[in-house]
């Protein structure tokens, strides 16, 4: 039989039908992933979390006590009631602090305790010299270790809150103001028109080297990425071993006896292997990066813990789909743990900024509960209710989940015999049968012609 020559594969319709499908539907699947979450995040928020803080103490105004900082929070909730893109929680200074250390808010804006006093100084009937007078204030809180952008949107919702506020406030000291019937300078009026100095300062600072926040996430795929290669490697190299698969060096091309074993007992196999490559992978991945890189990172040796975990945790997990689904697990691997994982891990976009199918996929995609793990240990102290464990409850149910399915679907393959590779005894049968030519019965001889008579 003459070899296919490149021409002659290349006019095959099969192989570009099934090459041009698979092709198609990747690189469909991945540009609606990836960018169907992160195209439209403003358009997309639904309350994000944001906390409100009075710590207003009052001030006698005009002969009656008044909280001018109550007024704000009544002001901003009643503009919220039509825009449900920030859920702001009224909560004490002491609660604001722990939720931004914990990372349940994002961000906060703080009336300070003086609120009403210095604002009942810009109109007193004897004010203090022009200039001197301190004014009101408020202060914007921001969460870079709850991510970047979602703290970027608090910041931004919170200024335009306060903003509004000293707008309002303006509007009532000019009044005040005119109905004193005493001329103020332009500049003075300039000053009563928008009186609040807003100021933005870091409510729960993170280390110069944290990657302004977006570390746990970079972490995180590491963790991710090495757990899937790492059962590509495995999965690859135990089939290697048993003879399923020839491995090339080059030129040579070398290939192991055929060991004849069971699925459930090539997956047992590889499931084994994985968990002694994920103590490598794990100890090198936190040598490199706060070792050699020197990234900001404490708890270490839970840190190494979970990054075992991680990587072993999903390398299972791939396993898993290699055994039900063979080559195509691979593809469906990659579909899981990376195309549909990252726009739904809240890492860079929040979760409250994305739309409904992606929150849904939050819920129960890995790389987000590795994030908020490794977002505890990073930047919260490795506190239990900041998202440490919710990531460790996840990753057990994940592996029992995998360990399940891989073997119920590789049990059910081996009860059925469907087994890699033919029984020996089966492939002997079947090689002689095919590579033995057929015998072909000889024609039937044809009667002898008599010699003609001689004379």
């Amino acid at each position: 039989m003459p070899h296919p020559t490149p021409p002659s594969v290349l006019r095959r319709p099969a192989l570009w039908i099934g090459t041009g499908l698979i092709a198609a539907v990747v690189s469909m699947l991945f540009a609606l992933l990836y960018v169907g979450g992160n195209v439209n995040p403003r358009g997309n928020l639904r309350d994000l979390p944001v906390a409100l803080v009075n710590s207003d103490a009052g001030a006698e105004i005009g002969g009656r006590p008044v909280n001018l900082g109550e007024q704000v929070v009544s002001g901003i909730q009643k503009a919220a009631q039509g825009d449900k893109s920030i859920d702001w929680q009224v909560v004490s200074r002491e609660e604001a602090d722990k939720r931004l250390g914990r990372g349940k808010v994002f961000g906060a804006l703080v009336i300070p305790a003086d609120y009403s006093a210095t604002v009942a100084g810009l109109t007193a009937p004897q004010p203090a010299p022009q200039g001197k007078a301190a004014p009101p204030t408020m202060t914007v809180l921001t969460n870079q270790a709850a991510g970047s952008i979602g703290s970027s949107m608090s910041s931004q919702a919170a200024q335009k809150a306060a903003h509004a506020a000293s707008a309002q406030l303006g509007q009532e000291l000019l009044k005040q103001a005119a109905a004193q019937k005493t001329p103020l300078p332009t500049a003075a009026q300039l000053k009563l028109a928008d009186p609040v100095t807003v100021t933005v300062a870091d409510g729960h600072p993170v280390g110069a080297r944290s990657a302004m926040g977006l570390s746990a996430f970079y972490y995180a795929l590491v963790l991710v990425v090495c757990g899937m290669l790492g059962a590509n490697v495995v999965n690859s190299q135990v089939d290697t071993a048993l003879g399923y698969l020839h491995t090339d060096f080059g030129p040579i091309r070398k290939r192991e006896p055929v060991q004849h074993t069971s699925r459930v007992r090539t997956l047992a196999i590889g499931i084994a292997l994985m968990l002694g490559l994920s103590l490598v992978m794990g100890t090198l991945v936190e040598v490199a990066t706060v070792g050699i890189l020197d990234m900001d990172a404490s708890h270490l040796g839970l840190l190494w813990l979970y990054s075992v975990a991680t990587i072993a945790v999903v390398g299972i997990g791939s396993l898993a789909l290699f055994a039900a689904f063979g080559t195509p697990g691979m593809l469906l691997a990659t579909i899981v743990f990376v195309a549909m994982a990252v726009p739904s891990s809240g890492a860079t976009v929040p979760v409250q900024a994305l739309p409904g199918f992606f929150r849904a996929l939050a819920e129960f995609e890995p790389l987000r509960q590795v994030t908020e793990g490794l977002r505890s240990l990073l930047y919260y102290g490795a506190q239990a209710d900041a998202g440490l464990t919710r990531a460790w409850g996840s990753m057990g149910v994940a592996l029992v989940a995998a360990l399940l399915f891989g073997f119920a679907v590789a049990r059910l393959y081996d009860r059925k015999g469907l087994h890699r590779i033919p029984h020996p005894d089966t492939e002997a049968d079947t090689e002689a049968g095919a590579g033995a030519p057929a015998e072909t019965p000889e024609p039937p001889k044809s009667p002898e012609t008599p010699a003609p008579a001689t004379a």
